[in-house]
């Protein structure tokens, strides 16, 4: 639930963001007014190294990060977006209210807004918008369970939307400023899994399978325009990619996957070097569907086996922070809750012993993602010290996600959940980690539901009761490292949402 004073800053927030777009408008319209004679610009492009190509261009029908990562913000909008702090800031919506309860949501959306097919951003698309996710079976079910606290959807008159709760929710506001909230074209929804149907400062130009996906600057843009012509995300493995940036082939790194060849791009006359942090934390997923974890003597054993720091040292130089639960430091909730179940391979055989659960033979499945396998390779090696046999079964990505992600087929596997302030999937038993804590479930819902100054104080024991209850192992918060060739500017520090966000760009 939002206080009156959270409320009120929120209405004031809106309003200079509406101020600024105005005043952008205004400036724009100067700018257009002045004379065309002058010689043409060279054109502005960027290059984008990335590592997991897109399975589609549809952000509703597949969880892949892969996806948001290219299209949100840059081709698809939300009501309110999240900047690279954390934080929420207006966007097709100009202004929000919440009411005293909490329950309603009442959004003003910016006239000025519309797709890319020339029609406008108005409350029907955002009814139709949010009401697709509770009504259409192919929308992928992490969606369905974010939204699932909505009871209603109305378009009150065509620049103002209200949305009901069933209860108070603090998570909702930035669960749709994410794939959640994003507001669609109605007229282009038969086509989304190859046409996107946004309203963004970019379109989609091509898709070249297995190679690239090219994004134009959209030339009728409602607000500020982009200051990138064309950018094209080159789906690269960590080697090519390091090679390619060497070469001057790409501008961009979005996410350096081999931490120990940062000092390659020391060379400040070239490039730059952003260190960062992520909403990515890396989870040993024990699938707790399988008898053998249901057992929370043999959960902790899993954790207490395996020395994080070495790990983190060994597997990512160092990047990158340790983590004890399902939260990162940019969480308001965060507290270090490493000491819980860390390193101890003497208690680990202790519990092993005292669950009956020796001579263990357990499959680690996971992505071909070099965290991944880096980690698997030191996990198979720290739990054989324990009397554990691990074997390690790498995947591609899509087949992880098939196989994994959504059909269980797994008993450990290890991935970077990169969803901001995800806290809510282990509320989900059918979700992959298939775990159940009727506790933990309560303790969710009620910092959830409660007022906005009780919300970090009861989320910080719903997180620790995760960590108590072992429902995972946690790894390491993934950092945000990025290369950038020297010409480039705009690329914010953090990575607080899922996507990588062109609109403060440029490259000179």
């Amino acid at each position: 639930m939002v206080s009156s004073t959270t409320t009120a800053t929120a209405r004031r927030r809106g309003w200079r963001w509406a101020a600024l777009f105005v005043t952008v408008a205004l400036l724009s319209g100067c700018m257009a007014q002045q004379p065309t004679n002058s010689p043409p610009q060279a054109a502005h492009t960027l290059v984008v190294g990335a590592t997991l190509e897109p399975p589609t261009m549809n952000p509703s029908a597949s969880a892949a990060a892969s996806i948001p990562q290219v299209l949100l913000y840059n081709v698809y909008e939300t009501l309110v977006k999240m900047d690279a702090a954390g934080d929420l800031r207006p966007w097709l919506a100009q202004e929000w209210d919440v009411s005293a309860n909490g329950l309603v949501y009442t959004f003003r959306l910016n006239p000025a807004a519309h797709f890319a097919s020339g029609k406008p951003v108005n409350a029907q698309a955002v009814v139709t918008s949010f009401n697709r996710i509770k009504t259409d079976p192919t929308i992928v079910s992490s969606l369905v369970d974010q939204m699932a606290v909505v009871k209603s959807t109305e378009a009150v008159d065509d620049q103002t939307v209200k949305v009901t709760l069933n209860q108070p929710s603090n998570l909702w506001l930035y669960d749709i400023s994410s794939t959640a909230g994003i507001i669609y074209d109605p007229a282009g929804l038969a086509a989304l899994d190859t046409t996107p149907a946004g309203s963004g400062p970019f379109v989609l130009q091509s898709v070249n399978k297995g190679q690239s996906v090219v994004l134009a600057a959209n030339t009728s843009y409602w607000g500020t325009p982009p200051r990138l012509d064309s950018v094209t995300f080159r789906f690269l493995d960590a080697n090519a990619m390091n090679a390619a940036m060497l070469a001057g082939d790409i501008d961009v790194i979005s996410n350096l996957q081999a931490p120990d060849a940062v000092d390659q791009f020391s060379d400040t006359s070239r490039f730059t070097v952003i260190d960062g942090t992520t909403t990515g934390e890396v989870v040993m997923a024990l699938n707790n569907a399988r008898p053998v974890f249901q057992d929370v003597r043999v959960r902790k054993a899993i954790s207490m086996a395996i020395d994080k720091r070495s790990l983190l040292d060994t597997v990512w130089n160092g990047k990158g922070t340790l983590i004890g639960s399902m939260a990162v430091p940019t969480d308001p909730w965060y507290e270090d809750l490493t000491s819980i179940n860390a390193y101890n391979q003497a208690e680990a055989k202790k519990l092993l012993a005292e669950a009956k659960a020796t001579n263990l033979s357990l499959k680690l499945r996971v992505p071909t993602l070099p965290y991944a396998t880096k980690s698997a390779q030191f996990v198979e090696s720290a739990l054989r010290q324990i009397g554990v046999k691990v074997t390690v079964d790498e995947l591609a990505f899509e087949t992880w996600l098939d196989d994994v992600h959504n059909g269980g087929n797994y008993d450990m596997s290890i991935v970077a959940h990169v969803e901001a302030r995800d806290l809510r999937r282990f509320t989900d038993p059918d979700y992959y980690f298939h775990y159940d804590n009727p506790t933990f479930n309560k303790q969710f819902q009620a910092a959830d539901e409660a007022a906005a100054d009780d919300l970090v104080p009861l989320m910080r024991k719903a997180v620790r009761t995760l960590a108590q209850d072992a429902a995972a192992v946690w790894l390491f918060d993934l950092p945000n490292l990025v290369i950038t060739k020297n010409t480039v500017t705009g690329v914010p520090q953090n990575a607080a949402a899922l996507s990588f966000d062109l609109t403060t760009i440029a490259n000179r």
